[in-house]
């Protein structure tokens, strides 16, 4: 019994220092530092901070409606993030704010993992909506709609959040295994054990939106662990 005691206390010791060892990045957040696809990217003032609104110019081609961060590599550890999104004025019924933090991303775009949210779905009065409020999408061939219909209620799931305020969303990366967190949350809202382009992607953070959406980004803080 002291033996199993004396080897779990190492073990928790050895993860600590690892967690404690790895190297916390705040992001300055400019539109120099990004690379944009298909996405506006303009620094604005949001809420009280000093934060990137991204809007598309246009109708996008494909999902990868992405501003790419230069010169990251991230592969496993935690990325941080204030966001906020909300329908484009004008914008069509099925628009959501959609918004969220991409990871893994690949120098060309060709490959990404991505977690967004929902904003107009967290406080609606139909609980299907509500229980789509969180999104877990990998690029290329996995879109929203093929994992909903596949795997329904696999890669979604509730979180309270309201549109154009922000939302603290925390996204914990290791291998194939990526959960999701948000406003602050001790337990993830999305976990997600099998990310669909493999565990030893590695690459950069992107800023997010969907159709029809407005997106405003701060606070981004990326931890390192390999």
């Amino acid at each position: 019994m002291k033996k199993i005691a004396t080897t779990a206390l190492g073990l928790s010791f050895a993860l600590s220092f690892l967690f404690n060892s790895a190297k916390a990045q705040d992001i300055a957040l400019k539109p120099a530092s990004l690379t944009p696809y298909q996405v506006t990217v303009a620094a604005v003032d949001y809420k009280g901070k000093q934060a990137i609104a991204l809007e598309m110019p246009g109708m996008p081609t494909n999902e990868k409606t992405v501003a790419v961060l230069k010169d990251i590599d991230f592969h496993n550890g935690t990325i941080e993030a204030t966001i906020s999104g909300q329908p484009r004025a004008n914008s069509g019924e099925g628009a959501r704010g959609f918004v969220g933090i991409a990871f893994r991303v690949a120098s060309d775009t060709s490959q990404m993992e991505l977690f967004y949210i929902r904003p107009t779905n967290g406080r609606a009065n139909d609980q299907v909506r509500r229980n789509h409020s969180t999104q877990y999408v990998s690029m290329p061939g996995f879109p929203w709609e093929k994992l909903r219909k596949e795997t329904p209620e696999k890669y979604e799931a509730y979180a309270d959040m309201v549109p154009a305020e922000w939302t603290k969303v925390k996204i914990e990366v290791k291998d194939e295994t990526a959960k999701f967190y948000v406003n602050g949350a001790s337990q993830p809202t999305l976990i997600v054990n099998d990310l669909k382009q493999g565990k030893d992607l590695r690459g950069s953070v992107g800023l997010w939106i969907g159709p029809g959406s407005l997106g405003h980004f701060t606070d981004l803080k990326v931890t390192k662990l390999d």
